[in-house]
Formats: C-alpha cells, sequence, structure tokens
C-alpha cells in the first residue's frame, strides 16, 4: 500500500473487527483492516446461525459477507495481509506484517481472536460446520434429540458438555484420561447429570459422515488398544484455545491462559492498543459480543485520539 499512516488499524477481519471498522469509517477516521484470510472471521465456517439478533436463521458465509459489504459501504479499507506484530512506539503504534512492510497508526483495534485446538483426525476439517463443532453456545440446538460426543476432560469440556444436555438424548464425554481435570464442583454436577455418560482413557481416531454430515467416531481405548465405535450425530471438540495476543509486543497484560485484560473502554495495557472479541478476557465468545466490543472499542479510539490531538 502507498499509505503507511493511519487513524486507526484493525488486526483481524472478523464480526469485532469489522463492526469496529464500520464505526471507525463511519467518523471519518483514516483506517485499515488487515485480515490474512477472508473476512467474517471464524463464523466463515459455520454452517447456520441462529443467536444473532434480527435472523432467526442465517448461513454463517453469509451473515459474513453482510458484515463486510456494511463496512465498505461505509469506506472501510481493507486488506489482506498477515499481521507479525503490533507494537507501541513512542505516541505511535506500529504494525508489521508478513511482508515486511510496517504501518503506524494513532491506535490499533486488536481483533485478532484465536484459533479452537484440533484433534488433527481424518474428518474434522470435511465435517466441520456439518456436526463438527468448537461451540455448543452456536451449534448445540442444531442436534436435538441426537447422541452428542464431547471430547476433552476440562472445564469447558464438562461445562460444555452439561450445556448439550438441554439438546441431545444423550451426551457421550470422550477422554484420554482416566479422571477428568475440571474443577470437581463441575465435574460433580456432571457425574449426577442423567443424560451424561464418560469413556475414560479412549481418543477418537477419525469423524465419519454420510449425507454431508456427521454419524458416527471411530475410537481407541489408549491402554488396550481396542478399537471402538460411537453413533452420533455431532462431535463437539474443547481441547484447548489459542488467543493470538502473542502479536503484541510490550508490557501485555493477559490472564494465566493467555487473553487480554481489558478496561471497560477496550483498552489493553498499553495505551492506545484496544482488544475486542475472541483474544480478550470475558466470560463467552459469541458474534454479538465480539460486535459490542467492536463499537465500544472504536468509540474509545475516536475519544482518544481526540482527546491525544486536543
Amino acid at each position: 500500500m502507498a499509505d503507511h499512516d493511519f487513524d486507526v488499524i484493525i488486526v483481524g477481519g472478523g464480526p469485532g473487527g469489522l463492526t469496529a471498522g464500520m464505526y471507525c469509517a463511519r467518523s471519518n477516521l483514516k483506517t485499515v483492516l488487515f485480515e490474512k484470510l477472508f473476512p467474517g472471521g471464524q463464523i466463515v465456517n459455520t454452517g447456520f446461525v441462529e443467536d444473532y439478533p434480527g435472523f432467526e436463521e442465517i448461513e454463517g458465509p453469509e451473515l459474513a459477507r453482510r458484515f463486510h459489504d456494511h463496512a465498505v459501504k461505509f469506506g472501510l479499507r481493507i486488506e489482506t495481509e498477515e499481521v507479525v506484530e503490533v507494537r507501541s512506539e513512542g505516541t505511535l503504534r506500529q504494525v508489521v506484517t508478513t511482508d515486511r512492510a510496517s504501518y503506524t497508526a494513532k491506535t490499533v483495534i486488536f481483533a485478532a481472536g484465536g484459533s479452537p485446538n484440533k484433534l488433527g483426525i481424518p474428518g474434522e476439517v470435511e465435517l466441520a460446520g456439518k456436526g463438527v463443532s468448537y461451540c455448543a453456545i452456536c451449534d448445540g440446538a442444531f442436534f436435538r434429540g441426537e447422541v452428542i460426543a464431547v471430547v476433552g476432560g476440562g472445564d469447558a469440556a464438562v461445562e460444555e458438555g452439561s450445556f448439550l444436555t438441554n439438546y441431545g438424548s444423550k451426551i457421550v464425554l470422550i477422554h484420554r484420561r482416566d479422571e477428568l481435570r475440571a474443577q470437581k464442583i463441575i465435574q460433580d454436577r456432571a457425574f449426577k447429570n442423567p443424560k451424561m455418560e464418560f469413556l475414560w482413557n479412549t481418543v477418537v481416531e477419525s469423524i465419519g459422515g454420510s449425507g454431508g454430515k456427521v454419524t458416527h467416531l471411530l475410537l481407541r481405548n489408549v491402554k488396550s488398544g481396542e478399537p471402538g465405535r460411537l453413533d452420533a450425530g455431532a462431535v463437539f471438540i474443547f481441547i484447548g484455545f489459542e488467543p493470538n495476543s502473542h502479536l503484541i509486543k510490550g508490557d501485555l497484560r493477559k490472564n494465566d491462559l493467555g487473553y487480554i485484560l481489558t478496561d471497560t473502554r477496550m483498552m489493553t495495557s498499553i495505551p492506545g492498543i484496544f482488544a475486542v472479541g475472541d483474544v480478550r478476557d470475558q466470560l463467552t465468545k459469541q458474534i454479538t459480543t465480539a460486535a459490542g466490543d467492536g463499537t465500544t472499542a472504536a468509540i474509545a479510539a475516536y475519544k482518544y485520539i481526540e482527546e491525544h490531538e486536543s
């Protein structure tokens, strides 16, 4: 790009980043959004969305396209470049991309999210959004009355498994060890739930499907080596989430899991750098919360620039 100096640089083109971009563009701030893949973030890989207000049901890619088009309509500039580093240099913020280009801005809105850890097994990618999911709140309602598998043994796996009992006829939690890592109070609730079953010392070897949806899992007992099969209509995988907070250099405050800590304005511990969406410490990862974060950060960035220029 010919221009290297901006009022706002947004890193990440998910719902949080695109919402922030729309508000920044409407405020006549010189703004650019960097996205390494396709605008829309995780919702691009989501089959249907039923919990975004105003849309009883909409395909994930279509909702992503609407986010993108709405922001571009107001003048947001989007560039397909991957950001590898964000840092603060005096009164400016510096953003470096993979082609070693360096851009400066008065503020940065960091919306780079993160990624759920994958099992890396056959069928996982092919059936993503067709019964393979990483978000119970997002997709649980699609599998009412089905046998649902949950993979993992930590707090997220057990809590999300318990939540899925609101929809599934039976929830089978698959864990590679013989005991859970989740907090005891969470375990106790799960063990008392009549709709939850547990497969210990077991790993998923592959995910099978028919007609474009999940139908079964092939399993292996890690102690005996004995193979197994579980017929299920969906599998929810909760083996960790990696926020991309490592891209911000400097004295950045994070929690023990690497999520960025912010104030009520989405400001991080580094002045002029804001964080929104899945990369920051918050209760839940939802499209609605990401969009709300983006709104707050954009308005806060405008006020930050205004205050420092005055």
